[in-house]
This record gives structure tokens, sequence and C-alpha cells, in this order.
């Protein structure tokens, strides 16, 4: 995360999150542990909220599976046409949809891939009302074994921002690709446990409670999905994508998976920030041009 300018994060400056704010401050006084369960519950709640459970209209060109995960669910996008070619799985990031995925779907299937677009638990139409990084790294693995017995396994993997840190995760643990696309990714969850513990005022007992909590329930340490202990165990080739002017992960972030993953590739943009990269025609050409290449598109 950008730490001068992402103060906010997706967050913005709502009225809503300024009530928050003063109900964290309070419970915190005089409620310590329910604060940090309140804590924990509004980080694991994806923002923008339920409004993209919307069928966007593109979805009749596409056939969709909801397919029920943990608690919760995930819904898989596949062309309607029954479009044949290596598959390439494809996820958004933190509050993003499916639908973001578009303009790279597009540029994939014109190379003869075939994309796959998922949608995480509590985001856009799958079941749930709160997910976390843990839980988009598992969706990944399961749903590429899912497909995988359908004869239809993903051969590579290309996702934006904390999808990406989850796909590199899923990766640096033997998920079976030829190859790896990570667009804007963050490179420290903790960090952004502490980012969002200034933006609700939560003290350093209060994030720690929360870090804590969640890492016991995921039975996962948050430094576990850093560059430096993810990057050494990726051995398919990786393209990194990253604007200089995202201000929501840092481009050194992206640098960060470069360095660790050996032989990565690093395609550096300007002005584009942290979702325009998923609608710039040389971005598209340049994914799906390094997909192809590695799993044998057109």
């Amino acid at each position: 995360m950008n730490h001068a300018t992402a103060d906010t994060g997706p967050y913005g400056h709502s009225a809503a999150v300024r009530l928050m704010r003063l109900g964290l401050a309070a419970s915190q006084r005089l409620w310590p542990g329910l604060a940090v369960q309140t804590a924990q519950r509004l980080f694991g709640t994806p923002v923008p909220a339920r409004r993209l459970r919307r069928r966007p209209a593109w979805a009749q060109a596409w056939q969709v599976e909801h397919w029920p995960f943990e608690r919760s669910g995930l819904t898989l996008y596949a062309p309607a046409a029954g479009a044949g070619g290596p598959a390439v799985l494809l996820t958004h990031g933190w509050g993003g949809h499916a639908g973001q995925l578009l303009g790279l779907a597009q540029a994939l299937a014109e190379r003869g891939l075939q994309p796959l677009l998922l949608e995480m638990p509590a985001h856009g139409l799958s079941r749930g009302a709160a997910s976390n990084l843990p839980q988009f790294a598992r969706a990944l693995e399961y749903a590429a074994a899912r497909l995988q017995q359908r004869g239809r396994a993903p051969q590579a993997v290309v996702a934006h921002s904390l999808g990406a840190n989850a796909a590199a995760h899923a990766v640096s643990r033997g998920l079976p690709v030829q190859g790896l696309v990570l667009l804007a990714p963050p490179a420290s969850p903790h960090e952004y446990t502490r980012l969002f513990a200034r933006l609700f005022g939560l003290s350093e007992t209060t994030r720690a409670a929360m870090q804590q909590r969640i890492e016991a329930r995921e039975a996962i340490l948050m430094p576990q999905f850093e560059p430096q202990a993810v990057g050494p165990r990726i051995h398919v080739p990786t393209l990194v994508v990253h604007d200089r002017g995202d201000r929501i992960n840092r481009f050194a972030d992206g640098e960060a998976y470069h360095r660790a993953i050996a032989g990565a590739q690093l395609h550096t943009t300007e002005g584009l920030g942290h979702a325009k990269i998923l609608k710039d025609a040389g971005v598209l050409a340049g994914v799906a041009a390094f997909v192809s290449a590695n799993i044998g598109g057109r």
C-alpha cells in the first residue's frame, strides 16, 4: 500500500467511516474484546459493498456457475460459446468483480486461449458477507482442482491486486500452472493492517489482537504471503505489471515481487494507477502475448 497517499484506501472519507471510527474508539476503552471482534469483521468486509451483486449485462454471453465454497461461494464465468484452447484463470482484487476482467478475457480469447473468470467469496455474485487473503488463495486452489477434474485445468493465472497476492501464494504452494501474471500486487498484508488501524483509530494492541485472531482462524501467518516468502518457491514464468503512480499498492510492491521471483519480468506503466491497467490496450496486449508465449496460444 502507498504509505503516503493511501491513508483511506478503498474506504474514502465517508460519514460512515467517521462514525465507525468513533464507535471503535469508544469500544477500545470500554470493551476491548468487542473492539477486536468488530475490527476483524470490518477488515474482512469487502468495499465497495453488495451493489456489485447486480448481474452485469455481459453475463448473458457467458456460462455462469455458482459453487459452494467453505461458508460462502464462488462464481465462475466461462465463454458461452464453449471456446477451446488452453484455459487461463483470471481473478480480481479486494472489492472487485469479474466484470473488471472482461478486457483481459477478450485479449486472451483473441490469442486462442480460454479465459475463465473467478469471482471470490462475498464479491460480485458470489455468496458470503466476508472474506480475506487466505481464503482468496484457497479459492484459487479449489477452483483449479475442480476445473482440472473437468479436463479444463488452468495453464496460467492472471490476477489483480489482492488476487495477485493470493495467486502468488497459491503458485508457491504448487498450483500446477505454466505461467503467472501479477497485476498491481500488494507486498505486505501486515502493512495493510497497520494502515487499516490508522484509518479507524485502532491502537497497536487492538490491531495486533485482530491480526492474531485472523491468523489463528485461518491457520497461517501474514508474513507467509509476502514476496520474500513466496518468491523463491515460484518456478514458472512470471510477469509483474505495476504503475508508478499506483495509489493503492505502491510501485515498490511490484518491484519486490520482481526481485523475489527468479526470472520475473516487470512491465512498468505510467499514468494508469491501480485500476486502469485492466483496461489499457498496451497492458492487455502485453499480458496476452506473455501468457500465449508460455502456454501455447497463437
